[in-house]
């Protein structure tokens, strides 16, 4: 009987996730990750298991390589950058994300983010909060220019939400022409979407080409005006870089739902920086995403130690099963 490890911490014994696995014939095991985890601690727990249901575990090639019995990893999200995917296909670990699953989460925080940031919120309930009445002018939504970088689930999910405000849309993407399906975002380079959008919403995958791709260089392009949001990962943004550039009125500012570590280091060069407002990485949690996540991976776990996985990052490096052709 195949043995699951969960460490997603929203995921209990007895859930519907859960249950699934039972249903499957699996025997599931939690051990939920809050915090850090001592990847020995992972090793250990790792021990004796088929397949794990993870949120931001630190699968190195080393932890890989000492979980002898591991055939499958599924993310509970979209993001994968934690697992080493390269090293899991050489072991013949499949990997799996769950793309598109958190959505709709992701854009709604994303318009609650610019919302936020163009009627200074944060700042208003701040001030009250220390006993002041903040009336600051805030700037509407309407009329203004959003860069999205990424064109994937979420970025396009931001779409119609920005344009019920009345915003016009920019994007920057790798996505081949033909699935840049909608006629009313401008496709256009980096440089041009730098210069030319009032708020720049980071939707990419960090990748290599990708971590600390909004730099001093990106933001002495960018409007003194603009306010920069990421809802993506925390290392595609070089943070001394954008603390300098809000601290000397290169940009107005930034809402940061992700960064580079989390929780917020007490060393880290966004703290005190008047128009840095840093969140908790809470852009995908909502009670329905979450139990998306849960039931979808559950499913995607029993298709990958059927031999099925739909969604595996690294399918290309598994080892290709005997009699399933290709060339000689």
């Amino acid at each position: 009987m195949p043995r699951i490890l969960i460490t997603t911490d929203h995921l209990r014994p007895g859930d519907e996730t859960d249950r699934h696995l039972r249903a499957h014939g699996h025997t599931t095991v939690h051990s939920p990750l809050i915090g850090r985890r001592d990847p020995e601690d992972l090793v250990k727990a790792l021990d004796g298991i088929d397949a794990a249901l993870v949120g931001h575990e630190p699968l190195t090639a080393d932890v890989l390589s000492r979980a002898s019995r591991l055939r499958a990893v599924v993310r509970t999200g979209v993001g994968y950058d934690t697992i080493d995917v390269v090293a899991a296909g050489r072991l013949g670990i499949s990997v799996s994300n769950l793309p598109g699953v958190n959505a709709n989460a992701v854009a709604e925080y994303t318009i609650g983010l610019l919302l936020a940031a163009a009627r200074g919120l944060v700042q208003s309930a701040t001030g009250v909060a220390a006993g002041g009445w903040p009336r600051d002018d805030g700037r509407e939504l309407r009329g203004s220019t959003l860069g999205l970088l990424g064109y994937g689930a979420a970025a396009r999910a931001v779409v119609p939400l920005a344009q019920s405000f009345g915003m016009r849309l920019l994007c920057t993407t790798g996505v081949p022409e033909d699935e840049r399906t909608d006629a009313s975002v401008s496709f256009v380079d980096l440089p041009e979407l730098l210069a030319a959008a009032d708020y720049v919403s980071v939707h990419t995958a960090l990748t290599e080409r990708s971590r600390g791709l909004l730099g001093a260089a990106a933001f002495r392009r960018m409007k003194p005006t603009a306010v920069l949001v990421n809802t993506a990962r925390g290392a595609v943004v070089d943070e001394r870089a954008l603390a300098d550039a809000v601290r000397t009125g290169q940009i107005a500012g930034a809402a940061l739902d992700v960064v580079s570590e989390e929780p917020l280091a007490a060393d880290s060069p966004l703290r005190g920086v008047e128009g840095i407002v840093v969140y908790s990485h809470l852009a995908g949690q909502t009670t329905e995403a979450r139990a998306a996540a849960g039931l979808q991976g559950a499913a995607e776990v029993v298709a990958a130690l059927a031999g099925r996985p739909r969604f595996a990052v690294n399918a290309h490096l598994l080892p290709r099963p005997p009699g399933s052709g290709g060339t000689g």
